[in-house]
């Protein structure tokens, strides 16, 4: 007999990590992500839910019609477009995936090392405009910081599933292992060089500091040069991961000639 998916939401459910929205499913479900169970909302005839359903039954998944407010449940307040799917955790790649998928396009690599970025949004923004951008990878700090969730997932629109994300203990030795294979290290500053002149060709890693605290006093002795983003306002201080995209952007068109 079918299990009676109108009762109360069950507390399993809510422990578990997902990936909400459609756009977010539809990547899931066409990557290699392992996928548990798959929730539409009943009564819904969008052609989006329907392909989202057709992709699900190609993977032989079970897909389980729900009221909106199991949904709602499940997505924790966000907007889920009626689909959430129930995941199994998000895998982190090593640091030698990272410098194999660069080799593989024949590229110096190109990564970014996130210092204690602790705003799911922002690291999934970031996420979106690295795989845009081409960055063959990304470090984060196992401890006091946001590691790969399911608002990370839905923010990156699907680039979680293709940059890698490596999860370290300590940031400082990883940075210290990138230089020794060769790796040259930029960090944000406020009396950096202007960002502008940035030439981001070879081996680079590019260090995005803490939201309200800027990039460690340990780590920053680790940075061969550091880049200042130039402002007139009042507030001078910009978004982690708006910060993050100027200067993705600025080595992208310096890497590819722009």
């Amino acid at each position: 007999m079918p299990q009676n998916e109108n009762k109360a939401p069950q507390t399993e459910d809510a422990q578990g990590d997902f990936i909400i929205g459609r756009h977010p499913a539809v990547s899931a479900l066409k990557s290699q992500q392992t996928i548990n169970k798959v929730f539409v909302q009943e009564g819904l005839k969008a052609d989006a839910i329907h392909d989202i359903v057709k992709l699900a039954e190609k993977r032989k998944l079970i897909v389980s019609q729900v009221p909106k407010h199991k949904l709602d449940h499940l997505a924790d307040g966000q907007n889920h477009q009626g689909v959430v799917l129930a995941i199994a955790a998000f895998e982190y790649a090593d640091l030698d995936d990272v410098f194999q998928k660069a080799s593989a396009k024949d590229e110096a690599p190109f990564v970014l090392i996130l210092d204690n970025i602790e705003d799911p949004h922002n690291l999934g923004s970031i996420l979106r405009t690295a795989d845009a951008a081409g960055v063959h990878g990304v470090i984060i700090p196992k401890h006091r910081a946001v590691g790969l969730t399911s608002t990370v997932a839905k923010t990156s629109a699907g680039a979680i599933e293709h940059v890698p994300v490596v999860r370290v203990t300590n940031l400082v030795n990883t940075v210290k292992d990138l230089k020794k294979r060769g790796m040259w290290i930029f960090g944000t500053d406020m009396n950096g060089t202007d960002y502008r002149k940035w030439d981001a060709k070879g081996s680079v890693g590019l260090i995005i500091g803490n939201e309200g605290k800027g990039i460690s006093p340990l780590l920053k002795k680790q940075v061969d040069e550091t880049l200042t983003i130039p402002m007139v306002g009042q507030v001078q201080s910009l978004n982690a991961s708006v910060a993050a995209s100027l200067l993705i952007y600025q080595g992208f068109s310096t890497r590819h000639s722009l």
